[in-house]
Parts: C-alpha cells; structure tokens; sequence
C-alpha cells in the first residue's frame, strides 16, 4: 500500500489542500447552521418582547433570517472550493426561471402572500372565514395561512385561494351587533313584550349603550308576531353576551306569561257530499 508520504509532492498538495477546504467547509456549514437556528430564536424572542409590533410579521422575518443566513454560509463554503459565485448566481437565475415557470401554481402562493401582508385583511390572532372555511389565523407563511377552527383543527389554506375568494373577518371591527329574533304569540302584548326585552337588554352591562338597543316588530308571521332584540357589544363578547340573553328571553318572557309560538298549520277535512234521500 503506498503511504501518504510516497506519494508525488504536487500530489500531496492537492489532498492537503482539498482536506482542509473539506474540514472548513463542515465547520463553516455547522457554525452557519447553528448560528442561523439561534440567531431566528434569538430575534423572535426579541421581538416578542414588543409590545406594539404585529404578531403577523414574526414568523416571517424570522424565517427570512434563518434562511439568509443559510443561503450566506452556502456562498462562504462555495467560494472556499474555488467556485466563482458571479457565474453561480447567474446559473441559479436561470434555473429559478425555469423552475418558476414549472411552478407557477406554487409561486402564485408566494405572490398572494406578499399581497396578504402588504394589504392586512386580517393578522394573527383574528377569526375569519374563506370560501365556507372559518378558523383563528396562527401564521400567515409565504405559501399558506394558517387556521385554527372552533372545534381545533388544524387547516393549512393556499394562499392564492385566500386572495382570490371573499374574506370575512369577524375580529377587525371593534363592536358587532346583534340581532336576535324572537316569536310571540298573535294573543300578546307587542308593547310588553317589548318592554321586558329592552329592559333585560339594558340591564346587562356588556352591551353598548350607543348605539341605542332597540326591539322593532321584524315580521308577522304565519305563527308569530317576531320581535328583533338589536343591541351592539365588543367583539370579544358577541357569543357570551348572545347565549346569555337567548337563555334570559325565554326566562323573563314564561315568567311574565308572554308565550314563545311553535310553528302551526291548519288542516279542514271536506266531507264527500251524501246523495239525497229519496
């Protein structure tokens, strides 16, 4: 077996020099890893700390660290062997442009998540709801937003579809308004009824005083006089506050003898005329 040491000069050379671009090149892709990891970590816990800074935006720039970090320790070890990053770049450029017209579905994702976070329709931590899909943003990434619905699943939405359909956002306006229907009986006091409903909707101190609450007569139905229990509260307690006062309705309104109609229908029956007796 011929030794290290037998070998050409000119040779030996080459593998001690190859041999430490080598060892280099680990080192330099570990410390570049290790210091983008710490380095993202590092920045979302700063930013974090900010009170005032948009949840929406901190996975993204956290990312956009890590993988620039990434992409610079690549270029160090590239040029460590040798390789002209000039040429590389414009061989990346057109290999980018070949596989961006492979994918154009996926680069549409990329562009509508850019859109996303320049026009905010919505951000972390707001409920909205897509093409019949609701849930509470997570994270809105580069391809998709993420969404967590009431019963917590998890959805991973494209962000092309996102863009392209209506978005309802639930959270953004600071008050919502309720509107809750409620039957009584043609044999009932409209004016009575509508006082036992204002008054339990002014006596509960979530809901807004302005704008005013009011109960009009929505309908006259087949079955039921219906009254509409409109009132405005803060976002955060539109469910509370509309459970609580469906269930005291129904309490206030059997305690002062003031019936809630189930649905009815009358039927006649038309006898067969009998022939005449002769």
């Amino acid at each position: 077996m011929t030794s290290f040491f037998n070998l050409p000069p000119d040779l030996r050379a080459v593998l001690v020099t190859n041999g430490i671009n080598l060892i280099a090149a680990i080192l330099t892709l570990a410390i570049g890893w290790t210091i983008a990891k710490f380095t993202s970590r590092w920045l979302r816990f700063a930013l974090d700390r900010l009170p005032h800074f948009d949840n929406t935006l901190k996975p993204l720039l956290t990312k956009l660290l890590r993988y620039g970090i990434l992409a610079l320790t690549f270029i160090i070890v590239l040029q460590r062997f040798g390789v002209e990053t000039t040429s590389l770049i414009a061989v990346v450029g057109a290999a980018g442009l070949a596989v961006g017209l492979a994918l154009q579905g996926t680069l549409s994702n990329v562009a509508s998540g850019a859109m996303l976070l320049i026009l905010r329709p919505f951000q972390v931590g707001d409920y909205i709801d897509v093409n019949g899909t609701g849930g509470t943003v997570r994270e809105i990434g580069l391809f998709t937003t993420i969404l967590i619905t009431a019963d917590l699943v998890y959805v991973s939405m494209p962000n092309s579809m996102i863009f392209s359909n209506t978005i309802t956002n639930y959270s953004r306006e600071p008050n919502r308004r309720i509107n809750l229907v409620v039957g009584i009986d043609y044999d009932d006091d409209i004016d009575k009824a509508q006082k036992i409903a204002l008054d339990l909707i002014k006596s509960d101190k979530r809901i807004l005083t302005y704008p005013e609450p009011i109960v009009p007569v929505g309908t006259l139905n087949s079955s039921s006089v219906d009254l509409i229990l409109r009132c405005w509260v803060p976002t955060a307690e539109y469910w509370n506050v509309l459970f609580d006062l469906q269930k005291n309705i129904k309490l206030r309104f059997d305690a002062e003898g003031i019936s809630i109609p189930f649905p009815q229908q009358t039927a006649s029956v038309r006898l067969p005329k009998l022939p005449e007796k002769k």
